[in-house]
């Protein structure tokens, strides 16, 4: 976790800025931003090439694509942040809730 804090520290220095604080907090539960979006495409590419996807609702669509982030921040964060955990669960049960 130090890591995080510090790679974000190190980027603030040679940038010459001061990352807000809301941004250094989220890089120790969530990771970096650069890891995230990285993993979360790969994730969302992957979704998007099965054969059910064109099948699924908007609504479906965008409850994958909040659960790939949500994995996104668990591999490259903090992965027993118990909200990552609460978020999959809570997109997941929006959509059970849809089923007949």
């Amino acid at each position: 976790m130090n890591d995080i804090v510090n790679e974000a520290e190190d980027l603030d220095e040679l940038a010459g800025t001061t990352r807000p604080p809301l941004l250094i907090e989220r890089g120790k539960t969530h990771g970096s931003f650069e890891d995230n979006a990285i993993i979360s495409q790969s994730i969302k590419r992957m979704l998007r090439a099965a054969p059910g996807w064109e099948s699924l609702t908007d609504i479906e669509r965008e409850a994958m694509d909040m659960i790939a982030l949500k994995f996104s921040r668990i591999l490259s964060g903090r992965s027993l942040e118990k909200q990552h955990w609460e978020d999959v669960v809570g997109y997941a049960k929006l959509i059970e809730e849809r089923c007949i």
